[in-house]
């Protein structure tokens, strides 16, 4: 293990709310291992951004770690040329001129469906209705994976980040993984003649066409069902959240003073979806005061980064009229997400204008619970619209 000063966390606490322990250990032991997960944390901005692209000290290789063992050895889990060879071969899926020119249509065309159902009077959970929905169907169109429902992308993707992030090694977690992690192999194998019969911009049908070998293909789209569900539903769930709690900031972006983009931008600063990052230590180094060495595990804890006193006045608040754009919620070096632009597109350009000028009088009707660290984000989300 790290020679950085030990601190003792309470699990259940950190996943109700980790930002007040965050706040303390940035204070004052901002590199600190935390016996309870068995890890180094890096909780400051500075040190994080200098050490993720660091990948010969701080690998992203991880042979033994959850997700390789659960879902494959992914781009996520390389570095170097490797890396980019794989990030290279799904770049046309996700570019920003794919996402502008071809997958916001597709994207409006499931919100106006979704709307169109929740009807302009009524209520409901719209964390499911909406939100995790409106996810669902863009990942199955992403991914290509159109024959499974948007309901099965969600089931899979909440069952691999709990696998991913069983750091206490619950085996009933990990057996819902797998399991979850099968059914997606599945549907993969299902879709390659279709895909190769009429190629498309999806995933499967770009990665195919790059010529990666099947266990990389298969990798890749769990990891973007892993990774490609949970954020945007949370950060779509959570934004209306938030502005319906904070009705002078929604008043702020409805009467065009603020950019959806803006919102977008300060909540996953606020509450950042992914809260960190996995790394193993490569070689014997000092870095930050700190001695690693070979197989240490760190977490560089971007939830922290996003709350470092030293960018953010106020980190706590919610406030849409700050700069936050350095933020790194969606990473800080060559891991970079690549589905950043597919993300805003469907969050700011699509799902938060939509879902706003359709609904009238959105309202909460009951009390939103907030969960998680490793991943982050509401619960659920009762509300209600229409006549008062």
């Amino acid at each position: 293990m790290s020679t950085a000063p030990i601190v003792h966390i309470d699990l259940a606490a950190f996943w109700a709310d980790p930002y007040p322990t965050l706040k303390k250990m940035r204070r004052e032991t901002p590199i600190a291992f935390v016996p309870e997960l068995n890890r180094t944390l890096l909780t400051r901005r500075d040190d994080i951004i200098k050490a993720e692209p660091d990948f010969a000290i701080f690998s992203s290789q991880q042979p033994e770690g959850l997700m390789v063992k659960l879902m494959g050895e992914n781009l996520m889990r390389k570095d170097g040329e490797a890396h980019a060879v794989e990030r290279k071969a799904i770049f046309p899926t996700v570019s920003p001129r794919t996402v502008r020119d071809h997958w916001t249509a597709q994207f409006k065309t499931s919100a106006t469906e979704i709307l169109d159902e929740l009807g302009t009077s009524g209520d409901g959970d719209l964390f499911t209705g909406f939100a995790t929905r409106l996810s669902g169907e863009a990942l199955r169109s992403l991914t290509g994976l159109t024959a499974l429902s948007w309901q099965d992308i969600d089931q899979a993707s909440q069952a691999m980040i709990d696998g991913v992030s069983n750091y206490a090694g619950d085996p009933t977690v990990e057996a819902r993984c797998r399991i979850a992690t099968t059914r997606i192999d599945t549907a993969i194998t299902a879709a390659i003649p279709n895909a190769c019969a009429n190629p498309g911009l999806d995933l499967l049908s770009i990665m195919l066409g790059a010529d990666l070998p099947k266990p990389s293909i298969h990798a890749n789209i769990k990891l973007a069902i892993s990774g490609g569900q949970n954020e945007p539903r949370d950060v779509i769930a959570g934004i209306i959240w938030a502005l319906l709690t904070h009705p002078d900031q929604l008043k702020l972006v409805l009467n065009g003073q603020i950019t959806w983009l803006q919102v977008f931008e300060e909540f996953v600063r606020w509450l950042a979806p992914i809260g960190m990052s996995p790394r193993r230590v490569a070689q014997d180094s000092t870095l930050f005061g700190v001695d690693f060495k070979i197989g240490d595990d760190v977490f560089f804890m971007f939830g922290s980064a996003n709350h470092d006193e030293d960018y953010f006045d106020n980190p706590e608040q919610f406030d849409i009229t700050r700069n936050a754009g350095k933020h790194i919620a969606f990473g800080a070096g060559p891991h970079f997400c690549a589905g950043a632009w597919a993300s805003k597109a469907l969050i700011a350009g699509v799902a938060l204008p939509m879902i706003f000028e359709r609904l009238k009088n959105l309202r909460l009707t009951g009390d939103v619970r907030v969960g998680g660290w490793a991943f982050r984000g509401v619960l659920n989300l009762p509300c209600a619209w229409g006549q008062l």
